[in-house]
């Protein structure tokens, strides 16, 4: 029997990879964007109509990231995207049959965490900034939602997912590599989590068979000057040079000054440093253990990204 699936935000990087592996694998699915896809919505704005479709899975990717909120129509923006959109869709779901599943894709950032290490699926969410906040009261909804519903939830937090056309910061150090922009800061040894999207959206399907709280990482958690240098070297260009962490200070001092006093957005502040140089990862052994997770090593699909 086919699987009838619905995906929000079907037209994010993460969103298009997804539904490209179901369609691949023969689920059915329907598509939920802003602009384009089998069903047009802005859930910020009112529950969709879903036409009384019957789902079996929903994956729920659709929200706000990759952005710093610097005044409150920002940070309003976030609860909009993360919490009211989240909100319509459970409610546009009350009115069909309901689905059998629930994925919703959240984040690392629930923590509010910018140094760590191995860090569990059990670890406090103490987030206060908007995005994390914001995806912090969503899973709250979902989960609720799912235990009041009798429906199955599994909650994916995710830490940076890599591939062509991934956005926020990794698009930044990809597109600052390629026009010779980009310098490292002290001596690179610090890890972060990391994961390719294609084994991302591999397990993904397995994990709405579960429902359970996931971290996924490729388990090696390479350090910064290793990423630098696997896109330098995909791209043919020679390493980046570094700039000692002490002058880094400096200029983040000084990016500090500029954004207080006049509202620009600086390209190096003391907190953008902080997440340059500190060490974040986190344990994926529960997708190990329940699921068979073995994701690759993310900086082996390196000229993918590129």
């Amino acid at each position: 029997m086919q699987v009838h699936t619905l995906v929000t935000g079907s037209s994010g990087f993460l969103g298009t990879a997804l539904v490209q592996r179901l369609t691949a694998e023969g689920y059915s699915v329907d598509t939920l964007a802003r602009k384009r896809g089998s069903i047009v919505a802005d859930l910020t704005e009112r529950p969709p109509s879903l036409e009384r479709r019957a789902y079996d899975v929903v994956y729920h990717l659709a929200g706000k990231a990759h952005a710093t909120a610097r005044t409150q129509e920002e940070r309003a923006a976030f609860f909009a995207a993360n919490v009211v959109g989240t909100q319509h869709l459970l409610s546009a779901l009350e009115k069909v049959t309901p689905p059998a599943r629930f994925v919703f894709v959240s984040t690392v950032a629930v923590y509010g965490l910018e140094a760590g290490e191995g860090l569990s699926e059990d670890t406090e969410r103490a987030a206060q900034d908007p995005y994390g906040l914001s995806k912090r009261q969503a899973e709250d909804l979902v989960a609720d939602w799912g235990a009041h519903h009798g429906i199955s939830v599994s909650i994916v937090r995710l830490p940076l997912v890599a591939g062509r056309g991934a956005p926020g910061n990794l698009a930044a150090m990809v597109a600052a590599i390629r026009r010779g922009w980009y310098m490292g800061v002290g001596d690179g040894s610090n890890r972060r989590s990391i994961v390719d999207v294609s084994d991302v959206v591999a397990i993904l399907p397995r994990i709405a068979e579960r429902g359970d709280v996931f971290h996924l990482t490729d388990g090696v958690h390479p350090t910064f000057a290793e990423i630098e240098l696997a896109i330098a070297a995909a791209m043919g260009r020679p390493a980046p040079p570094r700039i000692p962490l002490r002058a880094a200070r400096w200029v983040a001092n000084i990016g500090d000054r500029v954004e207080s006093t006049t509202g620009y957005r600086f390209p190096l502040t003391s907190r953008a440093l902080s997440k340059m140089t500190s060490t974040l990862t986190f344990n994926d052994a529960r997708a190990r253990r329940q699921l068979g997770w073995a994701p690759q090593p993310a900086l082996a699909a390196v000229r993918s990204w590129v």
